[in-house]
């Protein structure tokens, strides 16, 4: 766990401008710096403005990082977690904080499974005529993990 505390300057705490509530990314000048001294990616993801604080959630991969800066005192502080490498496969496999260009490689990835899936049975089709074990093995190769599944799945 990184935990970071700096003070925003005074040209920067007025950069923040008078909003008030809502959802709306940081100001280029302020999100630029902040960038700089935290070496983080700040883009133009949206932050939660409240009169009394700016906060900033920025979920990853195996890892969680929020930012928060005090609207009157222009402190800020950022917290950034590692959950480690199961974490991270574990959200990747999920699709989970991994942006969208990840999600639509699993979408693309698994149109294709399907199409691999059904042309396969299409083949198995074709050539069973000559092979008498092709369903059988195909009917053991649902039921066997399906067994396993109901018993040995708590």
């Amino acid at each position: 766990m990184h935990n970071h505390k700096l003070e925003l300057s005074a040209p920067l705490l007025e950069a923040l401008g008078a909003r008030e509530e809502g959802n709306a990314p940081l100001p280029g000048k302020v999100a630029d710096w902040l960038s700089r001294e935290l070496d983080v990616s700040l883009g133009k993801r949206e932050a939660e403005w409240s009169a009394e604080e700016i906060y900033l959630s920025m979920p990853g991969p195996g890892s969680d990082a929020w930012l928060s800066i005090d609207r009157e005192t222009g402190a800020v502080e950022f917290e950034k977690t590692r959950r480690g490498w199961i974490s991270y496969f574990n959200d990747l496999h999920k699709g989970r904080n991994a942006g969208p260009g990840w999600g639509w490689f699993l979408d693309l990835f698994a149109v294709a499974c399907l199409v691999f899936c059904i042309t396969g049975l299409f083949l198995l089709h074709l050539h069973a005529r000559q092979r008498r074990m092709t369903w059988p093995l195909v009917g053991l190769g649902l039921l066997i993990p399906l067994l396993i599944a109901l018993l040995l799945i708590h």
